[in-house]
């Protein structure tokens, strides 16, 4: 009496379970099309526009995440150095050479889906480019690592991956269609461990 609406009750389980599952998985898989990719850099300009994607705005809308419109600014994230390794909190990095035109902009370290540093932690766990140390040429040279650094050091978690978060503000890259052009920092791996 009881094995039909039994096996129809798991019939609808599986499948709305199914379903929200891969939903959220799709989400997470990509935040969008039309990204672009300037070295390790990566960054979705369109994003916060009238042209994103039907998965960009699904992206939003599941993040709740205020994204900076297209004359506000631009986020570029890196969770892979030059050679295409993944970040990692126990190996040294070295972010060198200069940012895109920007009014100011912001460097950050988190692990994927974290939320960004508070502003409350002892160590430089964000830097921007009102403190940041500069050479005479204007390009800059900041050591990425857990243990602390003479000169401009970004202090990231000692163990796991993590992604670096530059966001530029009031930029004119942003609205420009010459994007692929751009020069970008260039981050590399120093060593690992102990070296």
């Amino acid at each position: 009496m009881f094995r039909v609406p039994f096996l129809i009750a798991i019939a609808l389980a599986i499948a709305f379970g199914g379903g929200i599952w891969s939903t959220l998985m799709a989400l997470d898989a990509t935040v969008g099309f039309g990204a672009i990719k300037l070295g390790p850099w990566e960054a979705f300009p369109e994003v916060q526009t009238a042209k994103a994607d039907p998965y960009a705005k699904s992206h939003r809308a599941n993040a709740g995440k205020l994204i900076y419109a297209s004359a506000e600014g631009l986020v570029f994230t890196a969770a892979t150095d030059e050679t295409g390794a993944r970040l990692s909190g126990n190996c040294s990095y070295r972010l060198t050479g200069h940012t895109p035109p920007a009014r100011f902009w912001t460097l950050f370290a988190s692990a994927p889906g974290a939320a960004p540093p508070s502003a409350r932690s002892d160590l430089p766990r964000a830097l921007n480019s009102r403190i940041v140390l500069r050479d005479e040429d204007g390009s800059f040279d900041i050591a990425i690592s857990s243990t602390a650094r003479p000169g401009n050091w970004l202090a990231v978690p000692a163990a796991g991956s993590f992604r670096l978060t530059l966001t530029l503000f009031d930029t004119p890259t942003a609205g420009s269609s010459g994007l692929i052009d751009l020069t970008m920092p260039r981050l590399e791996k120093i060593g690992c461990g102990n070296a």
